[in-house]
């Protein structure tokens, strides 16, 4: 069975809600955002994998520059809310991370993987009216969905 590496979501569709709960215990939701804010949301497999690590500390990195253009980042993976505070808490991560225990959102993104075994690593870049404007995979190339969001977001200035 094979399946898209774009998932079910696509560029120029509006991005499906969801309310997620964060590392802290709060809830978020896509709508929060619309009207202020562009949204980097990005599906990794699991806190504290190499991959993982090296993404996320890319985009903590670079987390200034995506608030300057105008943009919030949201993790999503599966682990459990307590995973990620411990994950956020090792490696100082600035933004949110959400826990999608069921992969509901996932599966509604259908940001599933290319190989079948791990959840799939996608970036979606969704625009402040809650467009999506950019769609990156890329299962090996974790850091490679900083730069692809960044492109976007500074092209769409």
């Amino acid at each position: 069975m094979a399946s898209s590496t774009q998932g079910k979501v696509q560029v120029g569709e509006q991005a499906p809600d969801f309310t997620l709960p964060t590392q802290d215990g709060r809830t978020v939701s896509l709508k929060d955002y619309l009207g202020q804010k562009a949204v980097v949301l990005y599906f990794y497999p699991k806190d504290n994998t190499p991959g993982c690590t090296a993404e996320a500390c890319a985009f903590r990195d670079s987390y200034e520059v995506f608030k300057q253009a105008g943009a919030e980042v949201l993790g999503v993976s599966s682990d459990s809310v307590d995973a990620h505070q411990k994950f956020a808490t090792k490696y100082r991560l600035p933004f949110i991370l959400l826990s999608d225990k069921d992969g509901a959102v996932r599966k509604l993104y259908g940001a599933v993987s290319a190989f079948g075994l791990l959840p799939g690593r996608i970036t979606y870049v969704i625009d402040k009216e809650g467009i999506v404007r950019h769609v990156f995979s890329s299962q090996l190339a974790a850091e490679k969905h900083i730069d692809e969001a960044l492109i976007t977001l500074n092209a769409a200035k």
